[in-house]
């Protein structure tokens, strides 16, 4: 079985080494492909200096993140696929031959598992559903812990249009084509919080809301989230007036 991971960047200097020093670490044998999208603030340079070890180095403009991913899927010749994009890093050295030692059923199509998060003054560790019939609620995975056929995403890739939430479409989508999940309970990656979805949260479920067939059950569902976040908003506005 080989893996292929995937780091997608454009100017990350401060960011960018830690991920691919975490990728070559691990005590495994990997692809690794990164896709530069023409970083003009030294990111390159500092990519170049692991040059020897990376299967695939290209730096060319893109139309986006997701524009990059999908040229870096076709380039791939790994069997699975996980994207590890710069900032984010893999939770030890060892988790990638954890995890790939319980990716032996070759029906599966996504193999995922927990992620842990990085605040500025603490950690979480964040537990994936294992239902992934609540995909319609919200990501019950992080896309930087999982593991998807390279076949599978050759044939959906991601919505290069949707610019919050395409990997969140794209899961929801394999969901509804009855692709098969398989939940891994190990932490496979360690990711920094404040990601676009993070920071425009209501723009994030308007998104998501968007994706998903409509019924009474999620127009309900949804409305309460925005209400909600609506609410913490005014909140912090009202806290942050006070003190």
């Amino acid at each position: 079985m080989k893996l292929s991971i995937i780091t997608v960047v454009l100017n990350d200097h401060h960011n960018i080494e830690k991920t691919i020093q975490s990728i070559l670490n691990q005590n495994i044998k990997l692809e690794y492909i990164v896709v530069d999208g023409s970083s003009t603030d030294g990111t390159l340079e500092i990519i170049e200096k692991y040059k020897d070890n990376i299967d695939i180095l290209i730096s060319q403009k893109d139309s986006g993140i997701y524009n990059a991913m999908n040229k870096a899927i076709e380039m791939a010749s790994g069997e699975w696929i996980c994207f590890m994009n710069s900032g984010d890093v893999f939770y030890s050295t060892s988790v990638l031959q954890d995890f790939s030692v319980k990716m032996s059923d070759k029906d599966v199509d996504v193999y995922y598992g927990d992620h842990e998060v990085n605040y500025e003054e603490h950690t979480k560790i964040v537990k994936a559903n294992n239902k992934i019939e609540d995909i319609w609620k919200r990501m019950v995975f992080s896309h930087q812990s999982c593991f998807v056929k390279k076949e599978v995403l050759s044939q959906y890739k991601f919505n290069e249009s949707n610019k919050i939430t395409a990997d969140y479409e794209l899961f929801y989508t394999l969901y509804k084509a009855n692709k098969r999940f398989d939940y891994i309970p190990i932490v496979l990656s360690s990711v920094s919080a404040g990601g676009v979805s993070d920071i425009k949260r209501i723009d994030s479920i308007v998104s998501r809301w968007n994706i998903l067939e409509k019924s009474n059950k999620v127009n309900i569902y949804y409305l309460k989230l925005i209400i909600v976040e609506m609410l913490k908003s005014v909140v912090k506005k009202v806290l942050g007036k006070g003190s």
